[in-house]
């Protein structure tokens, strides 16, 4: 099969992605570091966080549960059932990442950070967590998309795709589907993924405040479960979307996705950290947390 040529143009908005979404998130971390005075811990431990749970533990369940021809696997009557449901199948896979990630930041503070009590190990967290995914997913992306742009235009995607065939011959309507999509990416679409991806950050620090409080206290405690349901509802409505349930164009789609995030996070942020009794609780000055959280 002949592929179109990836453009100069294509090739630098690939290169500028692949830099916005590693370069970016490290200069948040390093800010939110020097402005409030704090060590990398709780940063690290979101970003560790979130590739155990997300990663290592969500993916592969999800993958075998829904997906697992795309593992090498056969197909089974429990993965046929999901996906010729399409409500289903998008409650489904929003579920995985709503229990895995929201169970990862409780765990993480009620064991490495259960001694990190001052409200902006919660932030630390969150942006731990949401940089790394963006690292992770959207920066890798897009250096393998320079890695296919240069093999397109080489003339070597063409011997992999042939080579998929015998091993994973569903597969190979995707990759031309991909080699399609390079050739006519446009900086809308560089703008889309940039926008959903600060809506998805301002979510996971939102998320991080809120297993925060319920991880600390007792009386706070379906503040977990509810970010699970808040979870699986921002990536149910993108699930939906992708089943052809309901029809938004892509910025339709980060209109809802922008409008809950924000509002999830200033909800988060108002009356959880703004209003923050732990100091208070403790009968502890602000120093003394701050040298706590820096252990």
């Amino acid at each position: 099969m002949n592929y179109q040529t990836v453009g100069t143009q294509q090739f630098a908005l690939f290169l500028s992605g692949a830099a916005l979404f590693i370069i970016v998130p490290v200069v948040i971390a390093v800010i939110w570091k020097i402005r409030k005075k704090e060590r990398f811990t709780s940063i690290l431990v979101g970003a560790a966080a979130f590739f155990l749970f997300a990663i290592i533990l969500e993916k592969p369940i999800q993958n075998v549960l829904v997906f697992p021809t795309a593992m090498g696997l056969p197909d089974h009557s429990i993965s046929r059932f999901i996906n010729a449901r399409p409500v289903l199948w998008a409650l489904i896979i929003a579920l995985f990442p709503g229990v895995f990630e929201e169970t990862g930041r409780f765990v993480a503070y009620k064991t490495v950070l259960k001694k990190y009590r001052n409200r902006e190990t919660s932030i630390s967290y969150g942006i731990g967590h949401g940089g790394f995914e963006v690292m992770f997913i959207l920066g890798m992306t897009y250096i393998i998309y320079l890695m296919y742009a240069v093999m397109i235009n080489t003339g070597t995607f063409g011997t992999v795709v042939d080579q998929l065939k015998a091993v994973a011959p569903d597969q190979v309507g995707a990759m031309n589907t991909l080699a399609s999509q390079l050739a006519a990416f446009s900086i809308s679409d560089l703008a889309v993924a940039t926008v959903e991806r600060i809506f998805a950050v301002l979510y996971h620090v939102a998320a991080s405040i809120l297993v925060f409080y319920a991880a600390r206290d007792k009386k706070k405690f379906l503040l977990y479960p509810l970010a699970i349901i808040l979870h699986t509802f921002m990536d149910g409505i993108m699930g939906l979307n992708m089943a052809g349930v309901i029809t938004l164009s892509p910025w339709g789609l980060e209109l809802v996705c922008g409008i809950f995030g924000i509002v999830t996070f200033l909800g988060a942020y108002c009356l959880l950290y703004r209003k923050d009794s732990f100091r208070a609780e403790n009968n502890q000055p602000e120093n003394t947390l701050r040298e706590n959280n820096q252990a």
